[in-house]
């Protein structure tokens, strides 16, 4: 980002930054989204465009309500569903319960054009759980692919410990999900998964990579762990049944998380226009990623 504007005051209910890349709108920033509880209401980016202007994002698409764009979607907080929609109970299967967190956009500390520092607060039951702060820049990387780099930083505000869970951790193989969550767009054909050394859903889903491309029609996301942290949480993929990449902060076991203490995680997306190979998409996430 480059020199940001200060404000430590809440925005307004309508408080929606654009961002830019070498002045092109490439994404919406919604803060205050007005939302049924069962879907977690909580902020998100939708639209986000490559820079020719395709959508690759969707918001509350017909297969998943609860899917809102680009943001960070926990579904298990010490028992509270931060995803939205059911939630996967050991031995009962997806439940309908009352349940649902929210998580409310307090202030930008910086806020540019081409990002923002925000600060949120996670509730459930009336008290914080959770304190972030969510560092979101967009950079330009050449004529037709820009970068979306997402930092959050989750700490612990209650008085006790907290661990995150997902369905995978409570019974349920394979649905790992929980952190960072890209909805991408949903076309005639499913979009094409890969990493540096493996192609297709089943051979990239619930793995580790330093890198992971979704292809479309005419675009492609490539998402990158950019901290060794990220790195280690393994990658949540789908394509045939939608489209969609996230991380995966619990994935064979519950995170636990002391009082005071805080998780951080750090994804740079390369957003591109026409269907990259495993080589460019390889060279466009070094160029993303480096110092």
């Amino acid at each position: 980002m480059t020199t940001p504007s200060r404000t430590g005051a809440p925005g307004t209910p309508h408080d929606t930054p654009v961002l830019r890349v070498a002045g092109r709108p490439v994404g919406r920033y919604v803060t205050r989204p007005e939302l049924p509880g069962r879907l977690s209401p909580r902020p998100y980016l939708h639209p986000v465009t490559t820079l020719a202007g395709t959508a690759v994002t969707e918001l509350r698409p017909a297969d998943h309500l609860h899917h809102l764009g680009v943001g960070v979607a926990v579904p298990d907080v010490e028992g509270h569903n931060f995803w939205g929609g059911r939630t996967f109970v050991r031995d009962r299967g997806s439940t309908e319960l009352d349940n649902h967190g929210v998580q409310h956009h307090r202030a930008f500390q910086l806020r540019d054009p081409d990002g923002f520092v925000e600060e949120l607060s996670w509730t459930a039951e009336g008290r914080e759980l959770l304190h972030e702060r969510r560092t979101v820049a967009a950079t330009a990387l050449t004529d037709t692919a820009w970068a979306l780099d997402f930092t959050f930083s989750l700490t612990n505000t209650t008085p006790g410990p907290l661990s995150f869970g997902s369905p995978a951790t409570n019974g349920r193989p394979g649905a790992a999900y929980g952190g960072f969550f890209w909805r991408a767009r949903k076309e005639a054909a499913a979009p094409h998964a890969f990493t540096a050394e493996a192609e297709g859903e089943t051979q990239v889903h619930g793995r580790c990579a330093d890198w992971l491309a979704l292809a479309g029609a005419d675009w492609t996301l490539v998402f990158a762990g950019a901290t060794a942290d990220t790195r280690r949480d393994p990658w949540f993929v789908r394509a045939e049944e939608y489209p969609g990449v996230g991380s995966s902060l619990a994935h064979a076991a519950r995170l636990p998380l002391p009082a005071t203490d805080t998780v951080v995680r750090r994804i740079v997306t390369v957003v591109a226009d026409g269907r990259l190979s495993r080589t460019e998409a390889a060279a466009l996430v070094r160029r993303a990623v480096s110092p």
